[in-house]
């Protein structure tokens, strides 16, 4: 237990500080929780979800993995998100990437990574998609932080057209998306301008309309045995 030590000595002293002015800071904590905010960032140590929007516990829903990917048959993500905007009310959703990703860094090249790689492969496409534009960036920093940035607009994109969001849209529910980075370089989180509020700014054949399991179309298929011409 040695190595844990200092685990257990750190919680005891962040216990005291956050009860040397609030006595019944815990016990107010546990009451409830109400945050505004979800934050989807990377797994990386150092990206301190709360440390860096200078948040409380309770002040900021958090879920985390390799490279802030938003995949839409990713059933944890797509559960923290159906919490976050079903019950919490969550109003902000911060997807939020940072400079200098190794998660976008093993996307770039031709190496094998392992089992990260079945991950990593939606930020390939993102990179193929706008390979002339990263690829004419002098030096590799700036290709690799211009594609950490693209790959957060791709995952506001990806994140807009989930059915969780265009459910809480269509019920006029109050929840926007939004697209952030970070430098570990200075600890400046930037605003990268991409944010959508409103099913207005996705294709509409995103936009399902809500059924039950009464009215729900049934998927047939059509015996389609040519094309372009006439059916023998």
């Amino acid at each position: 237990m040695c190595g844990l030590d200092k685990l257990f000595t750190n919680n005891e002293q962040w216990v005291s500080n956050c009860t040397a002015d609030n006595p019944e800071f815990f016990h107010d904590l546990a009451a409830q929780q109400t945050p505004e905010y979800l934050w989807i960032g990377c797994a990386d140590s150092r990206v301190p979800a709360n440390q860096i929007v200078g948040l409380k516990p309770g002040e900021l829903f958090v879920h985390r993995n390799i490279a802030n990917l938003v995949h839409n048959m990713d059933y944890n993500c797509m559960s923290v998100v159906q919490y976050a905007v079903e019950v919490l009310k969550v109003k902000h959703i911060i997807v939020t990437g940072h400079y200098g990703c190794g998660g976008v860094q093993a996307a770039m090249d031709d190496q094998e990574h392992g089992l990260v790689d079945n991950w990593l492969r939606s930020i390939k496409d993102v990179y193929a998609q706008h390979r002339e534009e990263v690829d004419s960036l002098r030096f590799r920093e700036q290709r690799i932080n211009r594609l950490c940035e693209l790959n957060v607009i791709e995952q506001v994109k990806n994140l807009s057209k989930s059915k969780i969001l265009l459910h809480a849209w269509q019920r006029q529910q109050d929840v926007s998306i939004h697209g952030m980075i970070y430098s570990i370089c200075d600890g400046r989180l930037k605003n990268l301008n991409v944010s959508v509020n409103s099913a207005e700014h996705i294709d509409s054949l995103y936009n399902l309309k809500a059924t039950t399991r009464e009215n729900r179309p049934e998927i047939v298929t059509s015996p389609m045995c040519s094309v372009g011409g006439e059916l023998d």
